[in-house]
């Protein structure tokens, strides 16, 4: 390649965080796309509607710890099609559904179908007393990517809106702290980490928002003790998994450094977050997935065959290797934390 050629690329390339915004948020954007999250990947919503059910259960013992308040808020952070939120109000117990100012917040526009009482804004609401809950929206929160040098230094990666990578400067000031603090990386050539300060910050705005009750985040997730050393950048296209490429045709996402996140609400002086598994919070919520009893299936069949198919879909829900790995940070304010 030529200088002048290794200029022209060099300049096409912009860090991953900035590119990522425009591939997944900007005009004609992966977010902005008519089919929604839904046509290219599953969740845990997509899954089972036991998932709005636990969600539910979860706002109830919030309702209940705020001593039933007059006005109750769920807000459904990153709502996608307003799939949770939808599924959630048709499952609450009428008293506390007629006390429920319903919330969903996404950047697509407001998808047909939805319930008239839903609100749907494209930013947080300025106060919550209730549940914020965010599903798999932390890890759409873009960051920059670092990788070391040959020469042992850790340099944020730049990429073409055709996936090409270059490095480009030194991982400059507050993400490089970030970094040493949360994902440091030593000298070998070659190791990876996404940054995740924007999440850190943007997780820390939504719990300020909350007056009093409870934020949950929900994604895919690593801690100190598990950070996988070449990063977890990936691409999600029509059900697959694929190159992390930044034209607007995929899902780019990477795992949650949740750790890092309830960092920042303990140093604003909050109560400790906890963080768990998706299995061990589902199950607190009383998501067990058992089989039910053959006996049931002579005596009452229909029942029998709901029973079990219930219990697949909890097992799918809590599943180690798959779902149940998720990792839940719940971050009570002037509240006790209703999972424990």
């Amino acid at each position: 390649m030529t200088d002048e050629a290794t200029r022209e690329t060099a300049d096409d390339a912009r860090g991953w965080r900035t590119a990522t915004e425009t591939a997944l948020y900007g005009p004609g954007g992966f977010y902005r796309r008519p089919e929604g999250p839904a046509g290219h990947f599953r969740t845990s919503v997509h899954a089972s509607g036991l998932f709005a059910e636990a969600v539910a259960e979860l706002l109830c013992r919030v309702d209940d710890e705020l001593g039933r308040p007059a006005t109750l808020d769920f807000v459904d952070m990153g709502a996608g099609r307003g799939e949770l939120v939808a599924g959630v109000l048709a499952v609450l117990p009428a008293d506390v559904a007629a006390r429920t100012r319903a919330c969903a917040v996404e950047i697509a526009d407001r998808p047909p179908g939805l319930p008239d009482r839903v609100t749907w804004l494209t930013e947080l609401p300025r106060t919550v007393t209730g549940l914020l809950f965010a599903n798999e929206w932390l890890d759409n929160v873009p960051v920059d990517v670092a990788q070391v040098d040959p020469a042992g230094v850790p340099r944020l990666v730049h990429v073409r809106r055709d996936g090409l990578e270059l490095l480009g400067e030194r991982v400059p000031g507050a993400e490089a702290e970030w970094l040493a603090r949360w994902w440091p990386l030593g000298t070998e050539p070659g190791l990876r980490a996404e940054i995740g300060l924007p999440r850190d910050r943007a997780w820390a705005d939504a719990v300020a928002r909350v007056r009093e009750g409870l934020a949950v985040a929900v994604d895919y997730a690593h801690t100190m003790a598990t950070r996988p050393p070449f990063g977890t950048l990936t691409g999600f296209r029509a059900g697959r998994a694929t190159a992390p490429v930044p034209d607007g045709s995929s899902d780019i996402t990477a795992h949650v450094a949740l750790d890092a996140c309830a960092a920042l609400d303990t140093a604003l002086g909050l109560p400790e977050a906890l963080i768990c598994t998706q299995r061990d919070a589902l199950r607190a919520l009383g998501l067990v997935g058992v089989r039910p009893p053959l006996t049931l299936a002579s005596t009452h069949p229909a029942a029998y065959v709901r029973a079990l198919a219930s219990a697949g879909e909890a097992a799918e829900l809590t599943a180690a290797g798959g779902l149940g790995d998720f990792g839940w940070l719940l971050q009570p304010v002037g509240i006790a934390n209703p999972l424990l």
